[in-house]
């Protein structure tokens, strides 16, 4: 079974050291409250100007992060559309499963991040874009991993809110009228498989910020740099 999700026969690796790093000097939010209301809408509301950590030299072959695409330009591949729910849990287990899942054997990179736009919050204030694209291997490593055919697959088990964040809604309820963005972790298994039946599975887990106003469809907003249980 491969140790990291985004592993080709040479060994790449397309962990999320250098990412986890990178996020962590952002706009003064500590990584401790990130799940806390008043630290998850900081946290997306900070000046994007921000200057971001250097990798450390261990990390090197993480990919780099992907701009945004132009909405026109690229087709959305196989990535589905999002769901139409205000449910935060639903939703943000129908984007995980998508964000554990693709194919480059008929999608390019380009098109993995176009069809992962369309599920971004379209409010600026609130859509860490970055966070989300840095789930995609960069060009090179998605070159890499089609011509060995990897793809894919994910099964979404349990989605809850973490229990930071619950405390801080019962502690301040008015706190999520801001930005009604929402830290929901979900857990599953990502399937992984390649050519001359390479295959293997990994159980996994994530926290996603999802932004669910009043009477509108939810949408992500950004994936947490750390999981929060």
């Amino acid at each position: 079974m491969p140790k990291n999700r985004f592993r080709t026969s040479e060994e790449v690796s397309y962990g999320a050291q250098s990412s986890v790093l990178r996020r962590a000097s952002i706009g003064g939010a500590v990584l401790a409250v990130l799940v806390a209301v008043a630290g998850l809408v900081a946290y997306l509301a900070r000046p994007h100007g921000s200057a971001p950590a250097k990798p450390s030299p261990t990390s090197a072959s993480a990919a780099p992060a992907s701009p945004a695409p132009a909405a026109t330009s690229d087709k959305a591949g196989a990535v589905p559309s999002p769901p139409g729910t205000s449910d935060p849990v639903v939703f943000a287990k129908a984007a995980t499963k998508v964000l554990w899942s693709y194919d480059t054997r008929s999608s390019s990179q380009a098109e993995q991040l176009a069809g992962l736009r369309r599920w971004m919050t379209d409010e600026k204030k609130y859509a860490d874009w970055k966070s989300v694209a840095e789930q995609v291997p960069g060009p090179v490593l998605w070159s890499r991993m089609r011509d060995n055919g990897q793809h894919a697959s994910a099964t979404v088990g349990e989605g809850h809110f973490p229990q930071a964040f619950k405390t801080a809604l019962a502690q301040d309820p008015g706190s999520i009228t801001q930005a009604y963005v929402y830290a929901v972790t979900v857990t599953g298994k990502q399937t992984l498989a390649w050519k001359s039946s390479g295959s293997g599975a990994e159980a996994r887990s994530t926290t996603l910020a999802v932004q669910c106003r009043p009477h509108h469809d939810c949408a992500l907003s950004a994936v947490l740099p750390s999981v929060a249980p």
